[in-house]
């Protein structure tokens, strides 16, 4: 690949390697992803410094992955004996192709869509993007295989110039970032590998992760200093069956889905409240009864989870407002019953027999004490659960265990247990009390006001990047007492999902996002802004790295001149 772009100019470079990335199909869950790890390990290779160097670049393959995933590593070292490392890092998948219908055969095809989007009708603002040549389209062009091209390109010319290099740079391109983040997750342990066998000092990693708008006319181009943070929030509801003759005297679980689904879904009053950001609220992802055929009894039990950002708040103070809906949305199922029962009553002439329609709320781990208390072996029932459904998803299995656990509970009333499920995204931030951590964001300023009055580019600072990202996996905000709380409330935890929590903790590398600039992102209408992305983000990267790696003290002295 080498020989095909020496001659390009820096932005053109990008380009051809962007069009060359997007040709290969790396959609998630497919060997598409180990494909596109070859051919990256196989551009790195091409490069000569890499071949003077064969042993640095290398691969991780993931553990048990069915598919033969890998993470891939190259190492540039500098000609000093510094030990600062900044780390370039991005993901390989993408989202699947679907939504281009007609087009999927298009969907890897730059210049195919480019042109179709060019006399396309129904969207002006695409067709004026497409028009202009300024805009690169198909699947993974902004999320984000421009990325990955940057920072090979970037890696290119530093590895020609090393003796400008005060530090050294490590790029790791992970599969899996699209839903379980495990190509990240599996590279941290070979990140603290090399911090102890080559002895790196990791000072920053950069993230080329999109930006988009926020809003029309938006100005801005986005860097994100933290990212934010994800839990599954999961309701497993159990209710009172009944014939649909006698409906008022049972306890449906649908109902109970809906109270808290209607409370939670989309509600700001459960986003974070924090200035300036892009905060989110809660979101159902799954909400389903569990009866598998027809019949005229109601259901008995009703499942329900949502996707819950993290911005600040612990995993315990999320958990504790779960809690809380759902006890009131189980009151208020408990008082809506028996209004509606009385009505029944005086309509029918009947005699009130005091049916109870009280629901019991736990939370997963004050449930395990409870069903501990009866003397039943809640780590047999796990176990033997967890072997019970092999291929099963992940959260289901989850549900599964819930449910083992409370068919041997004594207690048959009503109930709602409330847990968290897989994946669980921890959430960072910088913090000025953290002399590290300050001094990036110094580094930051200084670099976003040097390429600002060099491109007039409008660069906006943001704390959280408002996507999931594998940034989320090399550092982590909290307490120890934090993740003990979240270890204890996901029922697959030591048995199907383990996260290298401590891990995370030690490595805590400061995780910024300095991302290509595009719209639609997911979308059949994805496409990347060259002028910025190829020019002015790589320029803005190489000025990061600079000075992250030669220190802050001469960022000192050159504020001062």
């Amino acid at each position: 690949m080498y020989e095909h772009i020496k001659d390009l100019s820096f932005s053109n470079k990008i380009e051809f390697l962007t069009r060359s990335l997007v040709n290969i199909s790396s959609i998630n869950g497919t060997s598409g992803e180990v494909d596109l790890a070859k051919t990256i390990e196989k551009i790195l290779r091409s490069f000569p410094y890499f071949k003077e160097n064969p042993s640095k670049v290398w691969t991780q393959q993931l553990q048990d992955d069915p598919l033969g995933r890998q993470n891939v590593f190259a190492l540039l070292r500098s000609k000093s004996k510094n030990d600062k490392t900044v780390i370039y890092h991005a993901h390989m998948d993408t989202v699947g192709i679907d939504d281009f219908g007609s087009l999927k055969t298009s969907a890897f095809q730059s210049n195919e869509l480019e042109q179709y989007f060019r006399v396309y009708d129904q969207d002006p603002e695409v067709k004026q993007d497409a028009s202009t040549g300024e805009w690169l389209f198909g699947r993974g062009a902004l999320d984000m295989k421009s990325g990955i091209a940057v920072h090979l390109v970037n890696l290119l010319s530093y590895s020609e110039r090393r003796e400008e290099l005060n530090g050294n740079i490590l790029v790791m391109f992970n599969p899996v970032e699209e839903n379980q983040h495990t190509g990240v997750i599996e590279a941290t342990k070979e990140l603290n590998r090399l911090r102890i066998e080559e002895k790196l000092h990791y000072a920053m990693a950069i993230n080329s992760d999109f930006n988009s708008p926020l809003y029309p006319n938006d100005p801005n181009r986005y860097i994100y200093t933290g990212n934010a943070g994800k839990l599954l929030g999961c309701f497993y509801i159990k209710g009172r069956e009944a014939h649909v003759g006698q409906t008022l005297t049972g306890v449906d679980p649908t109902l109970i889905a809906s109270r808290i689904n209607d409370h939670l879904n989309n509600n700001m009053d459960f986003a974070e409240s924090i200035p300036n950001e892009t905060v989110l609220p809660p979101s159902c992802l799954f909400q389903r009864d569990q009866k598998e055929f027809y019949n005229v009894q109601t259901a008995g039990k009703s499942h329900l989870y949502f996707n819950y950002f993290l911005y600040e708040a612990s995993p315990s103070e999320v958990l504790e407002k779960l809690i809380h809906v759902a006890k009131q949305s189980c009151e208020e199922v408990k008082l809506y019953l028996g209004s509606q029962y009385k009505r029944f009553l005086a309509n029918s002439a009947l005699i009130d027999d005091q049916t109870d329609w009280n629901i019991k709320v736990y939370g997963y781990d004050h449930y395990i004490n409870h069903i501990k208390s009866q003397g039943i072996d809640v780590d047999s029932v796990v176990k033997a659960t967890v072997s019970q459904y092999p291929d099963a998803d992940i959260r289901d299995v989850c549900f599964h265990i819930v449910d083992a656990l409370e068919q041997l509970d004594h207690d048959k009333q009503p109930k709602v247990i409330v847990f968290f499920g897989p994946p669980y995204c921890p959430h960072n931030y910088l913090e000025d009390h953290v002399d590290d951590q300050r001094q990036c964001r110094l580094i930051l300023e200084h670099a976003i006001d040097k390429i600002a009055n060099e491109t007039n580019e409008s660069f906006a600072i943001k704390k959280f990047f408002p996507y999931l990202s594998d940034s989320s996996y090399l550092s982590m905000n909290g307490t120890e007492d934090d993740a003990e709380d979240l270890k204890m409330n996901i029922p697959v935890w030591d048995h199907l999902y383990q996260l290298p929590l401590d891990l995370i903790h030690h490595l805590n590398i400061p995780s910024i996002n300095i991302g290509v600039y595009g719209k639609d992102a997911h979308q059949w209408t994805e496409r990347v802004y060259k002028p910025y992305s190829f020019h002015v983000l790589p320029m803005l990267i190489q000025e990061i790295t600079n000075t992250t790696l030669k220190g802050i003290n001469s960022l000192s002295y050159n504020t001062k001149k």
